[in-house]
């Protein structure tokens, strides 16, 4: 009873996770977990596969060969748990060879790669019907994107859940198809205010119009012919038992409750699903660098800073970042004075981002700042004690991270999700967003400022003591555990 009256009051349905004494346990379920195409959305689904391989299910992770090899080895003690599938992905004109992500597309062919996404349902459906000779699945655990499963689970009698890791608060702005068919959205603007259907203050709009610009793209059809908002509304089919997410009630006061109610099928958080410590011994793992050489001087560059004293710049592996955004974020850090380690990607469609830093910027702040074109620890930078804030695209991720070390944020949100990630309760209460001009475009000024605000001036210190009183909320292991025990929970009833 204690269980069931805790799920009433954070409004989700209570499920009963803990067997009997008198009763057996459940047989292990065989789950199979297919995210998008991005590492954005790869990355938490692996750590879901994980963590419920440890949980003693059978699971299948499906993706495409040049991604798997990416993900890395899974680890020793996962591998009779835990299998990668791979698919090959269809080659369609305009996509270049190889690109089997988001990562190594420009935005703007983002829809193409989602067009070859599409072609994998003949060659998925002929997996589960392989599978169904032997041990089909109990579930299929999917992405937004794939509008072409539905039918196939349904074929084989499969039921399915949507796993999104997006906060909650992107589900609740977007709504179910018959809400927004009630109160449609036809302007910029209309996605610059709260939908009608949430029927208490919130943040959840997409305020500055360049973000909404974004947003809006996605409620129209894209090159695969379909937009991202109608690929998202097919989890409303009955076959879709369950919608899970990468959050929780303490991170999104009462959006459960209101998800349950407005798609009418439970609504439940997998937790914040961190990665595993960094001092986790397995060698394999993503977020260690035990065997990469790679980073060694620039930690050794860290090692030589005094405490807190470095802001950690990165904007992400697939944000949607310009030549000016380099150049106005370079001489920003600058003027600033603090030091930092920026780690660059190159901007879309740009090779060679680094040839995009200002004339004379790398000898200019030679003494207190260091910029890597490279890949980076992140968990281990974010952990160093001369790391004092972090500097980010306010991505669900990164924010998460970041409170895991309690540092405060410097956010500068560039598409999709990010604009109401950042109002969302753990950003806003532990940073500042950096100041934009009306046509969506930032300066060097507006950056020094926030850097300023949050590494020197003594907000920076109250923010900083705010991250330590949510991490001690949101990191609490124990209720973020029993969460995915509640999530297994949900599985075994609603199959």
């Amino acid at each position: 009873m204690a269980a069931a009256s805790r799920d009433r009051g954070r409004g989700r349905p209570a499920v009963a996770t803990t067997p009997s004494a008198s009763s057996s346990p459940p047989a292990p379920l065989h789950v199979l977990v297919f995210p998008w195409l991005a590492f954005g959305h790869m990355m938490p689904f692996l750590e879901l596969s994980k963590r419920l391989a440890r949980r003693g299910q059978a699971v299948t992770f499906v993706t495409t060969p040049r991604n798997a090899a990416r993900l890395g080895a899974i680890p020793i003690e996962l591998s009779t748990h835990l299998r990668v599938v791979s698919l090959d992905l269809p080659v369609i004109d305009g996509l270049p060879e190889g690109a089997e992500s988001t990562a190594d597309l420009p935005p703007e062919k983002h829809g193409l790669l989602k067009k070859a996404f599409d072609g994998l349902a003949v060659p998925f459906a002929s997996f589960i019907a392989e599978a169904s000779g032997s041990r089909k699945p109990d579930w299929i655990i999917l992405d937004f994107a794939q509008r072409w499963i539905w039918p196939i689970a349904e074929e084989h009698e499969i039921p399915c859940a949507v796993f999104s890791i997006f906060p909650a608060a992107m589900m609740a702005f977007a709504g179910p198809k018959k809400k927004n068919l009630a109160h449609p959205r036809t302007t910029t603007e209309d996605y610059m205010v709260q939908p009608p259907w949430i029927p208490f203050p919130s943040n959840v709009a997409f305020r500055r119009r360049h973000q909404a610009d974004w947003i809006a793209a996605a409620f129209r059809p894209n090159e695969s012919g379909v937009s991202d908002a109608d690929r998202f509304w097919e989890m409303e089919r009955p076959h879709c038992r369950l919608i899970i997410h990468r959050s929780c009630p303490e991170a999104e006061p009462r959006l459960f409750a209101l998800l349950t109610e407005l798609f009418s099928k439970p609504s439940i958080p997998a937790g914040l699903l961190m990665p595993p410590d960094i001092n986790d011994s397995d060698d394999n793992n993503a977020y260690t660098i035990s065997n990469d050489k790679s980073f060694t001087a620039e930690m050794r560059w860290l090692d030589e800073q005094p405490e807190r004293s470095v802001i950690y710049v990165a904007l992400g592996s697939e944000a949607p970042i310009t030549a000016d955004h380099v150049r106005e974020l370079a001489l920003g850090l600058e003027l600033s004075g603090v030091s930092f380690l920026w780690v660059l990607r190159d901007p879309s469609g740009i090779r060679g981002g680094g040839a995009l830093l200002p004339d004379g910027f790398v000898s200019r702040v030679a003494a207190h700042g260091v910029v890597c074109t490279r890949w980076v620890p992140q968990l281990r930078v974010l952990a160093h004690r001369a790391v004092g804030g972090f500097l980010t695209h306010g991505g669900w991720s990164s924010i998460f991270e970041s409170l895991r070390f309690a540092l405060p944020l410097v956010m500068l949100p560039l598409f999709a999700d990010q604009g109401l990630g950042v109002q969302a309760l753990p950003a806003r209460e532990i940073g500042v967003e950096v100041e934009w001009n009306d046509d969506g475009s930032f300066d060097r000024d507006a950056i020094a400022v926030a850097v300023r605000e949050v590494m020197v001036e003594e907000k920076g210190k109250a923010l900083a003591c705010r991250a330590k009183e949510l991490r001690d909320v949101l990191g609490d292991q124990g209720r973020q555990e029993m969460y995915l025990d509640e999530l297994v929970g949900y599985l075994h009833r609603y199959k």
